[in-house]
Parts: C-alpha cells; sequence; structure tokens
C-alpha cells in the first residue's frame, strides 16, 4: 500500500509539473488563475449550502462560548468552513471529484463542531492525518496546515520530535477544498521515522513566497504551540515549485533548520525564465536589483551554515536549479552534494529517497549546532538579516550583497569581516556565552579593535556597533527614519505583516485620478484573494481607528482630496502631492494623469508603513509562472495614467526608485 502511496504521489509530481510553459510567455493573453471552474449541480450545491449553513450556526455558538479552550481551537473548525464556502463563492470545484471532496470537507468541519460543543477536540491528540488551522496576521483569515503525527509521538511525553516542513508542488487547481481534501488521505512519499511532517498550504500557488513565506513560518509556529518540537532538529523540504521554495526558505532562514533538501524547482528569476519558459527578458534596472529578493545563488554562502541535501532527477529539465546553485556554492569553495534519480524526469527515484532520508537522519542526530564557532553569511536586505549569534542591523546600501564572516579568534577575542555593512549586533543568549566572565570581550570588526562588556552571570552576552564609512555614529532607535528589518521596503513588504485597505470617501481631485484609484483599489483586493486566498481587511478613511494605526500597515487608495488619512500623511512624504502636481526632487509631473505609488513608514506611526495606491506589485502575467512572481516596483513610483494598467503594469511608469538608507530620495540618478 505505501509503494502505491509513493508512486501516486510522484505522479502528482509530475502532473504539477506541466501547468506552465513558453505558450504563456504573451502578456497580452493571460489565461486566469485559478482557472474557471466547472458547473455544480442545483442539487449538489443546494446540499453544500445547507451544510454551510449549519456549520455557520455551530461555529457562531462556538464564537459565543465561555469555554477558552473552545475558543482557540475555533480555527480548526472554521478552515472547512471556509475551504467550502469560497469554492462554492468563486467558483472553485474544477473537477466532479471536488464536489464530492467538499462534502467530505465540510462533513468532518461538521464533526469537529460538535465535538467542540460537547468540550472534545480528539484532533488534537491523533496521530496520523491531521488538518489544523491558524488565524493569519496578515489578514484575520483562517489558514489551513496538514500535519503527519507519528505513532510513536506520545501526547503525554516530554521527548520533543524532530518536523519536517515539506512544501507541495504548483497546483493551479489547488484550492483550500482540494488542498484540505488531500490533507485528509494522503500521506504522501515523505514519512521520515519518528518525525512529524508538516505540510503548509503556503496560501496556494505562489512558490512559498510573500504571504506563502509567511504562512509557512505562522504554521510552524503554530504547530509548536500544539506539539512538542524540537526547534534543533527542524528541515525544510520541496520539490517542483516547493523546491523553489524550499531552496528561499534555506538562504533566508538557514538559522531555523538542521538541513534543507530541495528537489527540482528553480533557484532564481532570470535564467530559469530563459531556460524553462524560452522567455525574452527585459527587466528594468530596478526589477534587475529587487531579484535579489528571492534569487538564491547570491545567498549561497548561508550553506557554510546550513547543511545541504539537493535533489534532482537525472532527466528533469528542472535540474537546471541545483546546477545553478552548485555553481554558486562552487565559487565560495564549497561542494554541494547533489543526489541524481537515475533515468528520471520530474519526480523522486526511490533510491535516492532512500538516501536523502538516511543521510537527513544522520543530520538530525547531530541537530542545528547552538553556537557555531565560524558564521558566514550574506544578504541583500535587513528582512533577511540574521546567522545563529549575529545580526546585521543596518547596511549601506540596499539589494547590493552585504557578507559578514565572524569567528572565534582566541580568548575572549572575536574576529568579524564585513562588506555592505553599516551596523551589526552580536548576541549569544543565556547558558550558551563561552566567555570567561571576569574579563571584557575584545571585538574585531574589519580591522578596528572595540572592547565589548563582559558576559552576564546568566552566560549571556551581547555587542551592537553601528559604524558608517568615515566615523561611526549612534545607533538608530525604533521611532528614527532609518531602515531596519521589516521596515525596509519595498512595497510588496507591506503585506507581509497585518495590513488594512483603506478606501477614500471624498471626491477626487481630477476625474482620471479617481476612476484609476477606484480601479486598482478593487484589482488589489481582488488579486489578494485569487493568489495570496485572503480576505483583505477594508476600511474607509474615516473609520480607521488609533488601534488599526498602531497594528496595521496602512495601504490607502485616492488622492489627497479623496482620502483624509492621504491628506494627513502626504506633508511628510519626500514625494509632494498637490492638486496640481506631483513633485520627485527636481521632476515635476502633471497631477491631473500622473499618481505616486510608494512605500514608506507611516508618519503617524513610524513603526509601520504606509502604502499609496498599490498592491503587491506583480499582476496576471507574472502569476503564469512563480518563477516570474517578484516585486515590479521598487519603494516609490509616479505612473502615468494615460497608458491604460494591463496585466504587467498599473500604468506607464515614468519614474521609480529605491529611497536611501535613511528613507531619503535618491536624487543623483
Amino acid at each position: 500500500m505505501h509503494t502505491l502511496r509513493v508512486a501516486a504521489f510522484i505522479l502528482l509530481f509530475t502532473s504539477l509539473a506541466l501547468a506552465d510553459g513558453p505558450r504563456d510567455n504573451i502578456a497580452k493573453n493571460v489565461r486566469p488563475i485559478p482557472p474557471e471552474g466547472i458547473e455544480v449541480s442545483e442539487q449538489d450545491r443546494k446540499e453544500l449550502d445547507q451544510g454551510l449553513q449549519w456549520l455557520a450556526a455551530k461555529l457562531t455558538k462556538l464564537r459565543e462560548t465561555k469555554d477558552a479552550r473552545a475558543q482557540q481551537l475555533i480555527p480548526d473548525v472554521e478552515v472547512f468552513y471556509r475551504a467550502v464556502h469560497d469554492a462554492l463563492k468563486y467558483n472553485e470545484f474544477f473537477a466532479p471529484g471536488d464536489v464530492k471532496n467538499a462534502k467530505e470537507v465540510l462533513k468532518a468541519g461538521a464533526d469537529r463542531a460538535v465535538q467542540l460543543l460537547a468540550g472534545e477536540s480528539p484532533w488534537t491528540t491523533q496521530t496520523g492525518l491531521v488538518v489544523r488551522g491558524f488565524r493569519s496576521k496578515l489578514d484575520q483569515t483562517v489558514q489551513p496546515y496538514g500535519l503527519l503525527i507519528p505513532d510513536s509521538y506520545s501526547f503525554s511525553g516530554q521527548e520533543p520530535s524532530r518536523l519536517d516542513l515539506w512544501f507541495h508542488g504548483r497546483g493551479e487547481r489547488l484550492s483550500e477544498n482540494n488542498f484540505i481534501a488531500g490533507r485528509m488521505k494522503q500521506v504522501g512519499s515523505i514519512r521520515p521515522k519518528d518525525t512529524i511532517v508538516l505540510h503548509p498550504y503556503g496560501r496556494y500557488s505562489n512558490a512559498f513566497k510573500f504571504a506563502g513565506e509567511v504562512d509557512v513560518l505562522e504554521a510552524l509556529e503554530h504547530a509548536k504551540q500544539n506539539y512538542r518540537i524540537d526547534d534543533d532538529r527542524i528541515a525544510v523540504r520541496g520539490f517542483s515549485m516547493g523546491g523553489a521554495g524550499c531552496w528561499q526558505m534555506a538562504v533566508h532562514y538557514p538559522d531555523m533548520f538542521f538541513a534543507a533538501n530541495p528537489g527540482a524547482g528553480f533557484s532564481e528569476t532570470p535564467e530559469f525564465l530563459k531556460f524553462f519558459q524560452k522567455e525574452t527578458l527585459n527587466p528594468t534596472w530596478y526589477e534587475k536589483k529587487l531579484w535579489q529578493w528571492y534569487d538564491c545563488p547570491g545567498y549561497a554562502i548561508n550553506f557554510y551554515n546550513l547543511p545541504l541535501v539537493a535533489y534532482s532527477g537525472e532527466l528533469d529539465i528542472q535540474k537546471q536549479a541545483a546546477d545553478i546553485m552548485e555553481e554558486a556554492l562552487a565559487r565560495e569553495k564549497l561542494s554541494m552534494l547533489h543526489i541524481i534519480g537515475p533515468q528520471t524526469k520530474h519526480a523522486i527515484h526511490r533510491d535516492s529517497l532512500g538516501d536523502i532520508e538516511t543521510r537527513l537522519a544522520g543530520l538530525a542526530k547531530e541537530g542545528r549546532p547552538r553556537l557555531p564557532r565560524r558564521v558566514e553569511f550574506a544578504t541583500y536586505t535587513l528582512k533577511y538579516n540574521r546567522m545563529h549569534w549575529v545580526e546585521i542591523t543596518a547596511l549601506e546600501e540596499h539589494w547590493k550583497q552585504a557578507r559578514v564572516a565572524a569567528t572565534f579568534s582566541g580568548f575572549n577575542r572575536l574576529k568579524i569581516e564585513t562588506e555592505n555593512v553599516r551596523g551589526i549586533l552580536l548576541s549569544m543568549p543565556a547558558g550558551i556565552c563561552p566567555f570567561e566572565l571576569r574579563k571584557p570581550v575584545f571585538v574585531e570588526i574589519d580591522g578596528k579593535s572595540y572592547r565589548a562588556a563582559q558576559p552576564k552571570t546568566d552566560r549571556s552576552w551581547s555587542f551592537h556597533v553601528y559604524y558608517g564609512d568615515q566615523s561611526e555614529t549612534k545607533i538608530p532607535v525604533l521611532g528614527e527614519l532609518a531602515k531596519r528589518k521589516d521596515l525596509q521596503g519595498p512595497i510588496d513588504d507591506a503585506f507581509m505583516n497585518s495590513f488594512i485597505i483603506v478606501r477614500p470617501t471624498g471626491e477626487p481631485a481630477h476625474e482620471l485620478v479617481g476612476k484609476w484609484t477606484q480601479s486598482e483599489f478593487e484589482h488589489c483586493i481582488e488579486h489578494w484573494r485569487k493568489h495570496f486566498r485572503g480576505d483583505a481587511v477594508v476600511k474607509d478613511d474615516t473609520e480607521v481607528t488609533e488601534a488599526d494605526i498602531a497594528s496595521s500597515n496602512l495601504i490607502l487608495f485616492g488622492d489627497p482630496a479623496s482620502n483624509s488619512l492621504i491628506a494627513k500623511v502626504v506633508k511628510d512624504l519626500p514625494i509632494l502631492w498637490s492638486k496640481e502636481s506631483v513633485i520627485v526632487g527636481d521632476q515635476k509631473h502633471d497631477a491631473s494623469h500622473h499618481v505616486p505609488v510608494l512605500i514608506y513608514p507611516n508618519p503617524l506611526n513610524t513603526d509601520r508603513y504606509v502604502v499609496l495606491n498599490s498592491g503587491f506589485t506583480f499582476r496576471e502575467f507574472a502569476c503564469l509562472n512563480n518563477a516570474r512572481q517578484v516585486p515590479k516596483l521598487p519603494d516609490w513610483a509616479v505612473v502615468d495614467l494615460r497608458t491604460p494598467a494591463d496585466s504587467l503594469w498599473p500604468g506607464k511608469i515614468v519614474a521609480a526608485d529605491f529611497f536611501d538608507e535613511s528613507w531619503a530620495l535618491k536624487l543623483a540618478r
């Protein structure tokens, strides 16, 4: 039986790989994603509607209960309701079997609702396949994930368990309904002994980028809250689109895992699109820079501290991903382990899988190191700024490679070498600092020596220095305008934390501006649901509260005349916007048909973003291939509305750039 399941799972990978190709290179002919669904019979629709109404009533009762445990577990029920509700509402039944799936999903949700109302939750102590749900910080929607809990897991024991994250392949028909149905039935080929396997949904088909990336982190955190997970024995794995997600998560969060096991997929954007899509690329200069967000070769040195077991089928066209990374690692003088499935196309060869599992089991015994004696890592953005005990707190310039090599160099001494770094924090938590307690620590950074404090009695130690090209300056603090982690841009970063889309209620200064901002407002909401599977929180400008400003990024649509919040913040932005003109430095644009889009620390709360007139910046054409799903715009742009929006751009981009490290305009370009 297990052999049949493995074969079925590998066949699934192969079918998912056929979703895109060179036929999807025509931006004027973009097929819909997700595709149009089939017609649901009147009888099936009636049955599903009745089941949804019944479950909705039970959810209402659960929300009214004073039982704290029941309140906590509501997402475990609500994910079943939302999966079927949205499939029915948005016509996302793609085959007759999907309707059958919906009935089974709805029944599972109903069973849980009855159990929870009775004070029971048997699925929380269930081994085997389990579907769980959590409420996302991004938009407050419930999101599903799947678990495989091994029979050996003890719910009453104390020993923490190894956990493997497994990322699924591309599936344009992988609605929440179909994902949950699959996670209720399909064990899959990845089943390491005595290991919990976590299957993130990743918010659909985005290669676990942006909201998909946040989904992985939130699902993992939810699992940690409900199961005993060994933080030092978490692996990241995936195949096809999931392999791409694995490469990306591994290089961005290298100190989170004891091993990475990517298979196929893609590891960067330009070469993959030329090779796989046969696409002729003509990117802007800022698109090239922004490729560095998810392109992995420039982060290859991060595998110095993270064990890597790469896999490819010998005949798989997507072997290109690992070949690219093997070359990048060779440039770092690292020899990549690359397991090749003999005479295998887009699938995992059985013998190779056995080899992979043996190697990962050996790495799991050792686990993630708590205090490596040497740390090397690279980044292009403060979004991903940490490796074990080393954290970059300021860059000289974003989207240019920054590097750190940090070594224990002697008695109470550290030697640090950096490139493109202006601030660095060295931090060793309680219990692991190896330094002599009675002596200070000497830190050499790029040839300059610093005398740091001695360790604390709990065996913790930290040292933070902020330095410029010429002289040391004070360390930026919260509230000051300086690019820092999770406040570094570009526009797309605003959608990786709690956000509210703000609707204008006033009259726009110009008719064309009003029509365009309304259209982009609707586009933002529609495509957030389609591609990141959420229901965006939307409020009128007059309804936004102080609590909203404190907790969320504000996505403001309209102009200073139509949106009162834009009118409040516009005077504190580097780009001037009046009824007559949009002024960027010495450039002046007619405000009757030009609009600025930008991201900036919110002047009403500089610990959160404000965004003007933009959703996530890649559009419909990008969703035809996951490697294209990268930012299209930097920190700011000016759009000429006389060119209509299309599948690539919101209009004609007449100016665009990044703000500098102090969130000021770069006027030299």
